[in-house]
């Protein structure tokens, strides 16, 4: 026994450096700040497959380490905001767009949101008419959708998606999208999205790998700023 004590305290003066590392890292990555890895295109052309996207942990709440207590809120998400949340209807963590807050009422027509009864503007960013810029009430960024004129969709998936609404949005709730709109597992589907699952922001790209190119680095997204 006192062999066993005194090997456990050697390993101990050897390695409480490490030790000591890995806890501090731990509570870093559970309160302040993390990553996240992006499998899906959900979120094209902002995000796309093989994006590790940062995570301020700190956008909203401080947080207990190891835990998701809330000990003192910081703010609260806004509209154009990227948000991190462990849905429960989902099931798992998801990465969306904030398009509506308390007390919006959001809807959509032919792929188009109307928030408010403001029919959002749009403009197209290239020839086939599947990228374009929504202008969110002043909050500019780039979206994706399925061309209906080249579109093999089923009109449950037009009428479930492209066209709904108009939803009222309580206070402490929010209406999340992915900016690939027609492939997106969203608030259209999951309902809106509690405060209380929102457990960060992300603003930028922390690395990209191509996983259609053995994984190879996109060096040209690496520290790329979120719009």
């Amino acid at each position: 026994m006192p062999q066993i004590k005194r090997w456990l305290k050697t390993q101990w003066n050897i390695n409480k450096g490490l030790a000591l590392f890995i806890i501090l890292m731990v509570c870093f990555r559970s309160a302040i700040a993390d990553w996240n890895d992006v499998p899906t295109g959900s979120m094209q052309p902002t995000i796309v497959e093989g994006d590790r996207i940062n995570i301020n942990k700190l956008a909203y709440d401080v947080r207990l380490p190891i835990t998701q207590q809330v000990i003192m809120p910081l703010g609260d998400p806004e509209r154009g905001d990227i948000v991190i949340f462990e849905s429960s209807v989902a099931k798992k963590r998801l990465v969306k767009r904030i398009v509506g807050i308390g007390g919006d009422t959001i809807a959509m027509r032919g792929n188009r949101l109307i928030v408010n009864n403001i029919p959002l503007h749009y403009t197209s960013i290239n020839s086939s008419g599947t990228r374009l810029e929504e202008n969110l009430l002043g909050l500019k960024h780039q979206i994706q959708i399925n061309n209906s004129q080249h579109s093999n969709m089923s009109s449950s998936f037009e009428s479930n998606y492209q066209n709904f609404g108009p939803v009222f949005v309580p206070e402490g709730y929010y209406f999340a999208m992915g900016d690939n709109r027609d492939n997106s597992a969203d608030s259209r589907v999951i309902g809106l999205v509690p405060r209380s699952e929102i457990i960060g922001q992300s603003e930028s790209i922390a690395l990209s790998l191509d996983y259609n190119n053995y994984f190879l680095p996109r060096l040209e997204r690496f520290f790329k700023p979120l719009d």
